[in-house]
């Protein structure tokens, strides 16, 4: 199963902390993008030991979709 963990100050889906890909857990080190569009949320991150991910939030359904880039 794939997960995002965030953290919030305002509202969900602010930051992205972590994230669970192929079973494996990876902490977030840098957003190196992030964009809005209707009705989700998106993010470009490098992990801890520098693998690169595309997060995307999606609001209606309560969900995020990991991919591996």
């Amino acid at each position: 199963m794939e997960a995002v963990e965030v953290r919030s100050d305002t509202e969900y889906a602010e930051r992205p902390l972590s994230l669970v890909w192929q079973g494996q857990r990876y902490e977030i080190a840098e957003i190196i993008s992030r964009w809005r569009g209707p009705g989700e949320k998106g993010f470009r991150v490098k992990t801890v030991n520098g693998l690169a991910f595309e997060l995307t939030y999606h609001e209606i359904s309560d969900d995020w979709h990991v991919q591996s880039i």
